[in-house]
């Protein structure tokens, strides 16, 4: 028996309708799909030396954690912290368990529970004193049933020495063997007139008194404070005109000695002899987002109008030229950088502006769209819009400069 089928017009017709329809609704689910997993963020954590990959729409890393489940103890600690936000589409989180450990400080063996990686942490962790100059060193415990922890931290106390350098009584904490080599771990550089006792060839010991002079000329010596640097991280996920100081950062101390020739009774000429570093700065981090919705202005928007925190409404433009010559301005010395999105900025990651200088005078902080910015420059324009900025960048030539 034979069949004979015969498509008829009509049946290529539905045919070809069922098919297009069918296409239809599994495009439409792979865009849901498409849609429903862009709207969640890939996390990856690392805990006990185990991986493990999922996707969530939490917020932040505390709630994607509470979410899957994972225990933390008070002592355990996390990176990113808790309270990061999830703006980015994937992110390995690490967790740090707590473990005990045992710090050793001389004669002292304390027991302690930590969950920082290196041996400086731990010892601050566990509200031990710690000075710059110690040496702090991971060692493994003889003892383990005496110790309680196979892991210890061992500290290397430095010297505490009082040196009267040129008049001025300065405590040091130093590792070095012999006065000799102290004055050349500080960077001091005696004359032919200056005496040191010590000899030195003495040993260095705790609590030894140092004593340095001058014969027959006069010393004075200050403490002077070291300006904190800044260390500045660009955050693509962060919106524009965002900043933050994450760590905050602190000025150093050094002690420094000056030959003061006096005549008649005034003082007419000093001199730097010596400098001692008493305590080093710490520099600041600041997180600058770089996200631009498009509401900033781009190489695109030749010009836009901007209102700040104020009220006041900027008319922004951009330009791009050297700016070497404009930075001395405000103590940067010349120096300027151009940041990942192409805009120009100084040393501590303002934005270079040019403005009216009557308005707003040089080395003024000012608002714009694309973030902080400080005025180093003006130009024509100023009188046509005295309220208007021009934002250096690098957008037409992107040659760096």
């Amino acid at each position: 028996m034979s069949w004979t089928f015969r498509l008829t017009r009509r049946h290529v017709i539905i045919t070809i309708a069922i098919i297009c329809a069918i296409s239809v609704f599994s495009i439409l689910l792979v865009g849901q799909a498409s849609m429903q997993a862009s709207d969640k963020t890939l996390v990856t954590v690392y805990d006990r030396g185990e991986r493990r990959s999922f996707l969530t729409t939490a917020k932040t890393v505390n709630d994607a954690l509470k979410e899957k489940g994972f225990q933390l103890e008070q002592k355990d600690t996390v990176e990113p912290a808790l309270t990061e936000e999830l703006l980015n589409s994937q992110y390995n989180i690490n967790i740090y368990r707590a473990r005990s450990v045992v710090v050793t400080d001389g004669k002292v063996n304390l027991r302690a529970v930590s969950a920082y990686q290196t041996p400086r942490q731990i010892a601050v962790d566990s509200g031990i004193t710690i000075h710059d100059e110690d040496n702090i060193v991971f060692s493994s415990s003889s003892d383990l049933l005496a110790d309680g922890a196979g892991l210890r931290v061992q500290i290397d106390r430095a010297t505490l020495v009082k040196l009267d350098l040129y008049g001025k009584i300065v405590e040091l904490r130093t590792h070095a063997p012999t006065v000799a080599a102290l004055l050349a771990e500080k960077n001091i550089v005696l004359q032919g007139i200056d005496r040191v006792m010590p000899a030195q060839a003495t040993a260095i010991s705790e609590g030894m008194e140092i004593r340095i002079w001058r014969e027959g000329v006069q010393t004075i010596s200050i403490n002077q404070p070291i300006q904190f640097g800044r260390e500045i991280v660009y955050d693509s996920d962060r919106p524009v005109r965002y900043r933050e100081a994450r760590t905050p950062g602190s000025p150093g101390v050094r002690a420094v000695s000056y030959e003061i020739t006096i005549k008649d009774g005034k003082e007419i000429a000093r001199k730097e002899v010596a400098s001692v570093v008493l305590r080093e700065p710490t520099p600041q981090t600041d997180v600058i987002g770089l996200k631009n919705d498009g509401s900033a202005l781009s190489l695109s928007r030749g010009a836009l109008y901007f209102k700040d925190s104020k009220g006041v409404e900027h008319r922004e433009t951009y330009y791009d030229l050297p700016m070497k010559v404009v930075m001395g301005a405000c103590g940067a010395g010349g120096y300027y950088t151009v940041r990942p999105d192409g805009v120009k900025v100084d040393r501590e990651g303002y934005i270079i502006v040019a403005a009216n200088y009557g308005n707003y005078p040089r080395c003024s902080i000012v608002e714009t769209s694309l973030g902080l910015g400080k005025v180093y420059d003006t130009g024509g324009f100023a009188a046509r819009h005295p309220h208007g900025f021009d934002l250096a960048t690098d957008w037409t030539k992107a040659d760096g400069i």
